[in-house]
């Protein structure tokens, strides 16, 4: 077993040659930090599968039309951190390429998009794209209330 949670992600990652792998780098590949890595090295498995949970709930309370989520997966910064177009007509990433979230993709309802989900300990992210991420739109991006 590669990694620290579980999950082995390490064994499909295209960049592990580059970091080692999660244990490897005691949970945190490329520099970065791994949410659940993380997590468990501090409150346990059980405390990890509670996090998860608690972010579902959050995620679902957004009340974001179309968007229901039953699960979250780890997903590598560098493959989701999108570049979002601002109004003025600069663009930003609001995620760290060398970290791991937690999130999901969620097809929406009647529409070729698809919404985008990522959070960590302290933010939420729920962006809207298309096809291999084109034209990424921001719909929500918040700190998390710390309970």
């Amino acid at each position: 077993m590669l990694s620290i949670c579980g999950a082995d992600c390490c064994v499909e990652c295209s960049r592990r040659e580059k970091c080692g792998g999660c244990r490897e780098a005691d949970g945190h590949p490329f520099g970065g930090v791994c949410i659940a890595a993380e997590k468990i090295k501090r409150d346990g498995l059980e405390g990890f599968l509670q996090l998860k949970e608690t972010l579902i709930l959050e995620f679902n309370k957004l009340g974001i039309e179309g968007l229901a989520i039953h699960d979250l997966h780890l997903l590598n910064g560098f493959f989701v951190n999108l570049e979002y177009p601002l109004a003025n007509g600069q663009k930003v990433k609001l995620l760290q390429d060398n970290n791991v979230y937690l999130g999901n993709q969620i097809e929406r309802p009647g529409s070729d998009r698809c919404y985008g989900l990522a959070a960590d300990d302290a933010y939420l992210l729920v962006c809207e794209y298309g096809c291999g991420g084109e034209n990424p739109e921001i719909i929500l991006y918040q700190k998390r209330q710390k309970s």
